[in-house]
């Protein structure tokens, strides 16, 4: 059975050594939706939710929340993050409508980035949900997920 990389041999919660570790180009990618309704999602479109461009603003947020994932979760190593990526894509199909919002990161370090990936994801989405709270209460966060992680 593997053994969980984040505790010593006591099982205390421990930050993992890396040291010894060669650097790599490492990639992650992470995605996830928020569900609302169609007028809210035709505000956005139309740029006309008070707070302003939600979709710039989540896109914005995202790529902080990547570059600040260590401060927000204790056992994450600083990194230096060479590139944060986040689309926003807008949907309407079947009956559902929201905004599907994908972040890539990349680093080259001695660790991966698929806590930046997912960080920057959740962020963006609770941006959407913040801008537009005012007028949906009924919005969905979901589906946030690890699509990619590679090391070259």
């Amino acid at each position: 059975m593997n053994r969980l990389s984040h505790t010593d041999d006591k099982g205390k919660a421990r930050m993992v050594d890396v040291g010894h570790k060669d650097p790599q180009l490492r990639t992650a990618v992470a995605e996830g939706a928020i569900h609302m309704d169609e007028t809210t999602l035709n505000l956005i479109r139309e740029n006309q939710i008070k707070k302003g461009d939600v979709l710039t603003v989540a896109e914005i947020a995202g790529i902080q929340a990547a570059k600040r994932t260590h401060e927000l979760i204790p056992l994450c190593h600083p990194l230096q993050i060479s590139c944060v990526e986040i689309v926003t894509e807008p949907f309407s199909q079947e009956g559902q409508n929201g905004i599907n919002i994908r972040a890539t990161v990349k680093c080259t370090g001695k660790t991966g980035v698929e806590m930046e990936a997912l960080s920057a994801v959740s962020v963006a989405l609770l941006t959407v949900y913040d801008m537009c709270k005012a007028v949906d209460k009924n919005m969905i966060i979901g589906n946030i997920r690890l699509a990619e992680k590679k090391k070259e």
